[in-house]
């Protein structure tokens, strides 16, 4: 289940959604927010999106994507 970018949670792996100029996108690797924006989970190095929606990373793998 998506949940609204204000609800995200700090520290936790979660996937993300974004909106550009094709359309909506899930991102294929775990994010976690941070105080200044969000970083990727495993490589922890920053990445520059504007996230809409957020769903637990655990989800996805249990219903396969």
């Amino acid at each position: 289940m998506w949940k609204h970018i204000s609800t995200a949670p700090f520290d936790c792996d979660l996937q993300l959604a974004v909106i550009d100029k094709d359309g909506t996108h899930a991102l294929v690797f775990p994010c976690r927010q941070c105080l200044d924006g969000w970083i990727a989970s495993n490589t922890k190095q920053r990445i520059y999106v504007n996230p809409t929606h957020w769903r637990d990373w655990g989800e996805i793998q249990e219903d396969g994507g």
